[in-house]
């Protein structure tokens, strides 16, 4: 699609705030009008349509996707929405371990261990931690109560875990970034452990390097997305 516009505007809305261009506010695909929870969220998303070129691209949009996406996908059955983030408790990527080398194991326990106890003392669960890919089943307490912590959250929040629980593969993770338990930075060195580390074993992979910094990308853009809602 074709820039349309000349001017961006951002205007208050009932305690939100919209997204005008030349005027005229801007709607979802569902067709609802953007309306944005914060002012530093509703700058943000102003500033990707001001910065857009000739040509819009979504991928160079990633705050309004995501809003979009809390609007319509999450805000019309953020139950549902919730649960899809939840499952993600009986299977975190924190509680499957390398069988080797050694120097891996000790790499995955010193970033994986400590967002583990930070959880069991959050949330007061406990996890059964495995070595290989086999399944292994956590306790319905525990799913339970990750899931009763995931779905309190309101949708631009649930909006924003979306990438960093589906990409890292950790509901743990996610959870902690909402909490400010972990910094992003921390976050993401510890979901892409196994990634990096596979690229570190075999060598440079352009198409590898290129998906993760992809997956990275979208990663922080959720994590941006929680900070600009304060």
């Amino acid at each position: 699609m074709k820039r349309f516009w000349k001017e961006v505007a951002l205007e208050p809305e009932d305690g939100s705030w919209r997204v005008a261009l030349d005027g005229r506010p801007v709607r979802t695909p569902a067709r609802a009008l953007l309306t944005l929870p914060t002012r530093d969220l509703g700058e943000a998303v102003a500033a990707e349509w001001r910065e857009t070129g000739e040509t819009i691209d979504p991928r160079a949009m990633p705050l309004t996707g995501l809003s979009n996406a809390a609007i319509d996908r999450v805000a019309t059955a953020p139950d549902a929405f919730a649960e899809g983030l939840a499952r993600y408790a009986a299977s975190d990527l924190l509680c499957y371990r390398a069988e080797g080398p050694a120097k891996l194991v000790a790499l995955q326990s010193e970033q994986w261990d400590p967002l583990l106890q930070w959880a069991r003392r959050r949330y007061d669960v406990d996890f059964v931690v495995t070595q290989g890919v086999l399944p292994v089943d956590q306790s319905v307490e525990t799913i339970a109560k990750l899931g009763q912590a995931t779905a309190v959250l309101d949708p631009f929040t649930l909006a924003a875990m979306s990438p960093l629980v589906t990409i890292g593969g950790s509901l743990v993770a996610g959870l902690a970034l909402v909490e400010q338990a972990i910094t992003v930075d921390a976050a993401w060195e510890a979901v892409s452990l196994d990634d990096r580390w596979q690229l570190e074993q075999w060598g440079s992979d352009a198409e590898a390097e290129k998906a993760l910094a992809a997956r990275e990308a979208d990663f922080r853009s959720g994590h941006r997305l929680l900070t600009l809602l304060g």
